[in-house]
């Protein structure tokens, strides 16, 4: 698996934690930054990461800010992302195996980086459950997503 990562200037001593973790996990990624803490609009990471994600560069995305709803909306707007901020063990496991989600928003200033790897780890290791509800759902965001798109 190959995931990309990104951070505003709050998150980015999360997000150097969760590489060291990502990078035990031999699970490969590209950093899109921000590469300290000087400050930087987190528009600017989050639509990297989700068009790199959306174009099929990686499978899935990691996007941190300060409260991790900046960066979720962000990704929701690009065209084939589903983001979910997750800031539990239950959302991690629940926004991949009903909602297919392709991209992890977390806040640095809400969550310890101990469980943001824990969540990480649940994220990563859940599959889509592909049950027919599920994917009925899924394709209605996407119909809805081409209409708009027009």
């Amino acid at each position: 698996m190959k995931i990309a990562i990104g951070s505003d200037h709050a998150g980015f001593i999360l997000k150097e934690g969760l590489k060291e973790y990502i990078t035990k996990e031999k699970i490969k990624y590209k950093d899109f930054g921000s590469y300290d803490e000087n400050p930087i609009d987190y528009p600017e990471i989050g639509f990297k990461v989700a068009r790199e994600v959306a174009h099929g560069n990686y499978e899935r995305g990691i996007l941190i800010c300060g409260t991790g709803i900046g960066m979720c909306i962000v990704a929701n707007k690009v065209k084939d992302v589903r983001a979910s901020l997750c800031e539990d063990l239950f959302s991690a496991r629940y926004s991949r195996e009903h909602n297919n989600t392709n991209i992890l928003t977390m806040g640095a200033w809400k969550i310890s980086l101990y469980l943001a790897k824990q969540i990480v780890k649940v994220w990563l290791g859940t599959s889509f459950s592909n049950e027919e509800n599920h994917t009925r759902r899924i394709k209605k965001i996407t119909q809805e997503e081409k209409y708009f798109s027009k």
